[in-house]
């Protein structure tokens, strides 16, 4: 019988030597090393996940045209790409949406919300330039792909959640997939994580009306933030924090995001 988690922990042990041999400035984890039983089933309050964890060769294949695709549409980090072959998407769908799982487009998880599309993760990460130990803030955990990709590259990853429903159910997924470096809490986003700060890097998955307070003030100096700022379209925006008191703004691409709201809503 196959098994799709020492074969995930190989892809990874891979995708290490070819970022050595490329001498990027990044260290491949290997968080993949639970094994996945074929008939593993979960049941976290409401929320429906994949009855089984398993990667064929056919989504392995699905995945590498869909990296190809990212680089052709401009994505040019490597490290990013190399995260997005190895971590597979369809893990963090509903089996109905199994067989898209890695065409370029978002999907309903549930409570109004979508994971981002391929293309919109990999922009957003390479935005961040994510170093090996980078202390991130991830507002808006969704299905969990988001922070599962951020941890790959290295990072330690506190990821907030406002929906409950979605909060369990990706705090169980990411747990069982191994990775040890994601810690979840069920939050308002627009307040942070004040107890946690500072955080070397920040990442909304939202779209806002105006940038939080609280986001810039646990940035630390150096920092990153990347959040998409606007109404019905959003302009992707970098916050660098050049000191205390001072921060550097970049406006870049346009993107179509779910609103960034505040308060929790309990399932």
């Amino acid at each position: 019988m196959t098994n799709p988690g020492f074969e995930a922990f190989q892809l990874v042990k891979f995708c290490e030597r070819k970022l050595s041999s490329q001498r990027q400035n990044y260290f491949f984890k290997p968080y993949f090393r639970c094994s996945f039983p074929e008939n593993h089933k979960f049941n976290i309050r409401s929320g429906k996940l994949p009855a089984k964890l398993k990667d064929t060769y056919k989504q392995k294949g699905m995945r590498k045209r869909m990296v190809e695709s990212l680089r052709r549409r401009g994505i040019e980090d490597e490290a990013v790409l190399t995260a997005m072959a190895a971590v597979p998407r369809h893990f963090f769908l509903e089996k109905d949406f199994e067989d898209h799982a890695y065409e370029d487009k978002p999907f309903p998880i549930g409570c109004e919300q979508t994971i981002s599309q391929p293309f919109t993760v990999a922009y957003q990460t390479a935005m961040l330039n994510i170093q090996n130990g980078d202390k991130v803030l991830e507002i808006g955990t969704g299905s969990g792909y988001q922070a599962a990709i951020l941890s790959v590259l290295g990072a330690k990853v506190y990821t907030v959640e406002r929906q409950e429903m979605l909060y369990f159910r990706s705090k169980v997924l990411l747990a069982e997939l191994g990775f040890r470096t994601v810690h979840c809490f069920f939050r308002d986003g627009t307040k942070g994580l004040p107890e946690y700060a500072p955080f070397t890097k920040i990442l909304a998955t939202a779209g806002a009306t105006g940038i939080p307070e609280p986001l810039k003030a646990q940035l630390a100096i150096g920092g990153i933030l990347v959040i998409p700022v606007g109404n019905q379209v959003q302009k992707m925006l970098k916050i660098t924090r050049l000191s205390e008191t001072e921060f550097k703004e970049e406006a870049f691409d346009n993107f179509r995001f779910v609103p960034f709201l505040g308060g929790i809503e309990k399932a």
